[in-house]
């Protein structure tokens, strides 16, 4: 497949990633109502519809962070079409009852599809990450996100006022525990598969 090009709406995921609050405001005021409005047609109601937009904000802003996202299509399809899909996610979850869905869409190009695959596989993933790493004791659980933070494992081992050869050795541990408890769950499983 030859590389997508990036779209000009690409100033959006920049923004969001350098915490520009111009281009967060702008995000709210351009894209969100279309949102709140979809979702108050759709059986929900203002608050709910806020809620999700802040999770999809928040879900882009740490994808756009650990692997800078490229946005091939335009952002307003992309926002939408990740809004959509977890409000229908919610309902799904809460209800077995069918659901009255208004079609009025944008259309959706392939482009938009892949990316909001992506992203929610990106989603799932760190969802699994985060709750292995709960299940990590406190130490390692410290020593980790010391290591995230601070490049140098010399620092590290400064900082927790033990020596490097530990914090070399314990932190190998700690990955490999949270490795394997990650590679044992279903979600993995599928998740490696897409």
């Amino acid at each position: 497949m030859a590389q997508s090009t990036i779209h000009p709406d690409q100033i959006y995921i920049d923004g969001l990633a350098n915490n520009d609050s111009a281009i967060i405001q702008s995000i709210y005021k351009k894209f969100v109502p279309k949102v709140v409005h979809y979702i108050r047609n759709n059986s929900g109601d203002e608050d709910r519809a806020q809620d999700v937009v802040q999770e999809i904000m928040i879900l882009l802003f740490n994808q756009a962070k650990a692997k800078k996202l490229q946005l091939t299509c335009p952002f307003d399809a992309y926002f939408f079409l990740l809004c959509k899909r977890k409000w229908l996610n919610e309902i799904k979850k809460s209800s077995n009852k069918g659901v009255t869905i208004d079609g009025d869409l944008p259309s959706i190009n392939e482009s938009t599809e892949q990316m909001v695959t992506e992203t929610e596989v990106f989603d799932e993933k760190q969802q699994l990450f985060d709750l292995m790493f709960q299940k990590l004791g406190d130490k390692c659980q410290e020593l980790l996100k010391l290591s995230f933070t601070i490049k140098s494992m010399e620092e590290v081992a400064e900082k927790l006022n033990v020596t490097y050869g530990y914090v070399r050795k314990k932190k190998s541990l700690c990955v490999g525990q949270l490795t394997q408890w990650i590679q044992e769950t279903n979600r993995f499983q599928s998740l490696k598969i897409t």
